[in-house]
């Protein structure tokens, strides 16, 4: 009986071992995924990774007065990392590159990319607060207010990007973008960049392939709606309203009408704008089209309060394009 006991004390031992052994080994491996990432990427990100607090009011706030929001909503944004987003949805092999704190909101930005397929070994964890965006919708008006925190101290890993066919921009410093632009032009790599309000030089503005912005960042920049006017080797201008201006490299400019939608909350429409045309570029569609498609997808997006509330596969983004009508070369 003592001898059964002990071998059954054994067995038990050993089991627990296994089962120690196994979690060992299955952190291990999502530690390896982690670090060692895909091979190579169809696109990866760089930008922001915010949290956003956004409020839906019937009207904005008087100086020093209160008001009562009718509706809110929290989830994970950033600009670069919603158009991502929709790219791991769309099933390409995403990055990222961007950082978070050590806090809860990093996590949950790291397990939410992990979920959903993009490789989290380019982002980084530091000592600062991750970021937050408080974000006040009046119909099609906002209101912006960003706490940067860790986004202040993201770096590029040229090692990391050295592995993507494509790389995308959006709500980064002068100097980052010039660096990774220089870069991307030695190794033969595509940019696109949503430049937003922060200044680009005319040297680094004419080597970045696809330039995107919306037209009162265009007139504010230079002076008129007039697509000639800008240096990048193609160019793709959302207009108010809807819509949207193109100019590919070989100077054709074409219209691109947009789609009818209720607007309930615009935050994320211009990224998923974005997410349409490098899901083109990348498939080898015109520009042309893939506007047609970023029209689709941020048509899709103001319907909903949330940056990703949108967000839906392929497939079904082909179905609704059917029924659209909207003839894209899927």
């Amino acid at each position: 009986m003592k001898l059964f006991a002990r071998k059954v004390s054994l067995v038990k031992l050993f089991l627990k071992a296994s089962k120690t052994y196994h979690k060992v080994l299955t952190g291990v491996g999502k530690s390896l995924r982690g670090v060692m990432g895909v091979d190579k990427f169809d696109v990866v990100g760089i930008g922001n990774l915010n949290y956003d607090i956004i409020l839906l009011l019937d009207r904005f706030p008087e100086f020093h007065e209160k008001v009562n929001a009718r509706g809110a909503h929290f989830g994970l944004g950033g600009a670069a990392a919603n158009t991502i987003s929709w790219l791991a949805h769309f099933r390409l092999k995403t990055g990222y590159i961007g950082a978070v704190g050590r806090d809860e909101i990093g996590k949950a930005h790291i397990e939410y990319f992990e979920r959903i397929g993009v490789d989290t070994s380019g982002i980084q964890v530091v000592d600062a607060p991750s970021g937050v965006a408080v974000v006040m919708v009046h119909g099609d008006d906002k209101r912006i207010v960003k706490y940067p925190g860790a986004n202040l101290l993201k770096r590029p890993d040229f090692n990391y990007l050295s592995r993507t066919r494509h790389i995308h921009l959006s709500s980064n410093p002068p100097e980052l973008i010039k660096s990774v632009v220089d870069f991307a032009n030695e190794k033969g790599i595509p940019v696109s960049l949503d430049i937003g309000e922060a200044p680009l030089s005319q040297d680094v503005e004419k080597r970045v392939h696809y330039l995107l912005m919306n037209e009162d960042e265009f007139r504010r920049k230079y002076g008129a709606l007039d697509p000639s006017l800008s240096k990048a080797k193609n160019l793709i201008i959302t207009l108010n309203g809807g819509g949207a201006i193109v100019r590919d490299e070989n100077g054709k400019v074409a219209e691109i009408r947009g789609l009818s939608a209720e607007v309930v909350d615009s935050t994320g429409a211009g990224d998923a704008f974005d997410a349409g045309v490098v899901y083109g570029v990348l498939n080898g569609w015109s520009l042309e089209e893939g506007a047609r498609l970023g029209m689709l997808l941020a048509y899709l997006t103001v319907q909903k309060v949330g940056a990703r509330s949108a967000i839906v596969g392929i497939n079904e983004v082909r179905d609704i394009a059917n029924k659209l009508g909207l003839e894209l070369p899927f």
